[in-house]
């Protein structure tokens, strides 16, 4: 085959021209014969059966019929007009009928001559009538291609109107085949197609397009699917090995006297099994030559912090200096505190660098960190100042890394002459299928259990008609010594109404809640950041009982004491960001609850939110629900959302297709990192990274 052929512009297939070019590109971006190749079918109808007219059932049902239109007719309607065509099959008879396009069609329809048409029907005043039929020539029906499962195109309403149809699309795809002879270059080796048993290439595009049956179909489709997650796996593991090659990290290869130490005499509690797990995964990274480039997710208090201090431990006992980067200055300052008195009686210098600290305390923090008698600095942003200097930077930690741009993540690199080890936290429990397709150029640990001992948060919906109980319940726990916060959503696109929102939500809790004997926060958006912290600040040390705030809460601040977590409006939050909200208490050993405020109107996603959420505390369960929800580009926000771009995998439904396909492409490149010994996979992969490189492809 002419690989020409499918590289050059769409307008030059027979049947397309210029105009339709323009429409197919503007409304499908299809601009060479490849992409319309690569067009797939949304579902698929079956047509090998014909109905008679006196066999139709009033289901709305998808039919084909074969019979004549004897008559067409305009009728006058109260706005505009429609074309109307008598159909009869020698059975039976019933109405065809346009609203648009009627010209054409009334110019172009043959009376008297037996057609095939096939569309929706609708049973109305005693007859059965068809809308905008796909009619074929019975003729020229014989003649084409037997298709037995007729697929079904994307589409768009600009592509109808320009009659560029379902059946239009089909023959262009038809001709396309007649072009090439069907002959397609092969993109897999013959050991993969053996082993997994999956079509050829040309098969499994003749059969994606136009299957002769179910079976057929359904391996076109594994076959298709297959080939672009490998792909994809493909270009993010040989990032990672390249990663792994090219940029040489420091060798960690002592547990030394502070980590031991640490272990045996300083741990407040014994590790979990998953937090042992994965300070070995860690202890392998940073023994090896290569820069360490790993995301650490575990639930809200799965213990990651723990995990990060013993990381420092071995960067210290191996000569290095350590930092920790924080979105926020409380959630620096909390880190700081916790882990200045994990870390008291061992001779660790630590240090609290932010945007507060003053300028003679930077000074001395500057000195001592160049000096190399401070071992660990912990702040946010301030860290990437060009004045930091280390004497020995060896391992770089970045909590929330989502809120960093990738820029000022780059910057810790710098640092030191050969870039420090990176260690990424989160605790967004991210799906295993979204976590193989996005970070797959990083390693993954997972902190898959809560320390024991820890009480689970008890979750309750409540309609807003039982208000006053929740708020009886909130006197109660506050006379208990309890601190609460009431959650109001943020939505972007209407800051105004959200402040309406919690400005009418705070007015009505300072009625209920009345000064003196109440005491009352409130932090949002619209505040300046030194007040925003001022607030936070008289909550964490328990000044005020309740704090009143939007999302500004979702990450950070450790406040044990604080027990209920009511969310109002629960139904305009999504499932990640009510998990993590729930996840602000539940930090002491009192029992704490959450109670998750709606209205009584609910749609089927929020009522299955509110029921995930009541149901389970389960990071990743709820993730997977969220997943299955949104899709995959609203949970990691715009930058991510390109996954969505794939033509026919879908990294929700084809979980183990996705598996597979990592699985083979990790095996291959440990056997054959230069792809050498699979000239058709080492082709096929240059031109994918010569058009696009992952990063272009997924985000």
């Amino acid at each position: 085959m002419n690989p020409n052929i499918l590289q050059s512009p769409i307008a030059y297939l027979k049947g397309v021209g210029p105009n339709r070019a323009e429409t197919l590109k503007s409304e499908l971006g299809i601009e060479t014969c490849q992409d319309l190749l690569h067009l797939f079918p949304n579902r698929y109808i079956d047509k090998t059966q014909y109905y008679k007219i006196t066999q139709l059932q009033r289901t709305s049902a998808d039919v084909q019929i074969i019979g004549k239109i004897i008559n067409i007719k305009t009728v006058e309607q109260k706005r505009g007009k429609r074309l109307v065509a008598k159909f009869t099959d020698g059975q039976g008879e019933m109405e065809l009928v346009w609203f648009r396009g009627q010209k054409w069609i009334r110019e172009n329809i043959k009376i008297n001559v037996p057609y095939v048409i096939f569309g929706k029907t609708n049973w109305f005043n005693g007859t059965f009538s068809m809308p905008h039929p796909e009619m074929e020539l019975l003729e020229d029906h014989e003649k084409g291609l037997k298709i037995g499962m007729q697929p079904v195109y994307p589409s768009t309403e600009k592509l109808s109107n320009k009659g560029i149809t379902n059946r239009v699309v089909g023959k262009l795809i038809q001709q396309l085949f007649i072009e090439t002879k069907g002959r397609f270059s092969e993109t897999l080796s013959p050991k993969i197609l053996t082993e997994l048993n999956l079509l050829p290439k040309n098969e499994a595009l003749f059969n994606i397009h136009f299957p002769k049956n179910q079976e057929l179909l359904a391996k076109a489709q594994f076959r298709l699917k297959f080939e672009e997650l490998f792909y994809i796996q493909l270009q993010l593991i040989a990032k990672n090995m390249l990663h792994k090659q090219r940029i040489k990290g420091y060798s960690f290869n002592k547990v030394g006297l502070l980590f031991n130490e640490f272990y045996k005499n300083h741990l407040p509690f014994d590790l979990t099994n998953a937090q042992k797990r994965v300070i070995k995964e860690i202890r392998a990274d940073l023994g090896s030559n290569a820069q360490m480039n790993r995301l650490l997710q575990g639930d809200v208090g799965s213990g990651k912090t723990i995990v990060a201090l013993m990381t420092m431990l071995l960067a210290i006992d191996n000569g290095f200096q350590a930092c920790l980067m924080a979105p926020t200055e409380i959630l620096a300052n909390q880190h700081f505190t916790g882990i200045k008195e994990l870390l008291n009686n061992i001779g660790v210098n630590i240090a609290l660098l932010t945007g507060s600290v003053k300028k003679k305390d930077r000074k001395i923090i500057h000195e001592q960190l160049e000096s190399g008698e401070l071992h660990i600095l912990i702040g946010t942003h301030a860290l990437l100042e060009d004045k930091v200097q280390y004497k020995n930077l060896g391992l770089a930690i970045i909590d929330e890394q989502h809120r960093f741009g990738v820029a000022q993540r780059a910057k810790l690199w710098h640092k030191n002459d050969i870039p420090p080890h990176i260690l990424v936290m989160t605790a967004t429990p991210i799906p295993r299928t979204l976590a193989m397709s996005l970070y797959g150029d990083l390693d993954i640990s997972t902190i898959d259990e809560l320390p024991p001992g820890r009480k689970p948060i008890k979750t309750v919906h409540r309609y807003d008609a039982n208000r006053l109980k929740v708020f009886r319940f909130i006197r109660d726990e506050i006379k208990k010594g309890r601190q609460i916060y009431v959650v109001y959503p943020l939505i972007q696109e209407s800051e105004a109404l959200d402040y309406k929102d919690l400005m009418d939500g705070y007015e009505s809790i300072v009625r209920d809640f009345p000064m003196p004997e109440y005491q009352i926060s409130i932090v949002h958006g619209k505040m300046k950041p030194e007040d925003k912290d001022y607030e936070m600040d008289r909550f964490v040390r328990g000044e005020t009982q309740i704090m009143v705030a939007t999302t500004v809460i979702e990450v950070g601040v450790n406040v044990p004491n604080a027990s209920v977590m009511v969310i109002e409006s629960a139904e305009r939050f999504g499932l990640s960001q009510l998990h993590q909200l729930r996840g602000r208490v539940g930090r002491g050993a009192d029992q704490s609850f959450c109670i998750l405020m709606t209205g009584h109107k609910l749609s089927s996603d929020s009522k299955t939110r509110l029921e995930t959420m009541v149901r389970t505390a389960d990071g990743f369960e709820i993730a997977e629900v969220d997943l299955k929800l949104r899709g995959p580009g609203d949970i990691m926000g715009t930058q991510q959302s390109g996954v969505l771009n794939l033509k026919i995998a879908d990294i929700i439904k084809d979980n183990e297709v996705l598996k597979t396909a990592r699985y083979y492409a990790l095996k291959l490149l440990k056997e054959d990192s230069q792809l050498e010994k699979h000239p058709e996979i080492r082709h096929t992969y240059a031109q994918i990274v010569k058009h696009k490189n992952i990063w272009n492809y997924i985000s």
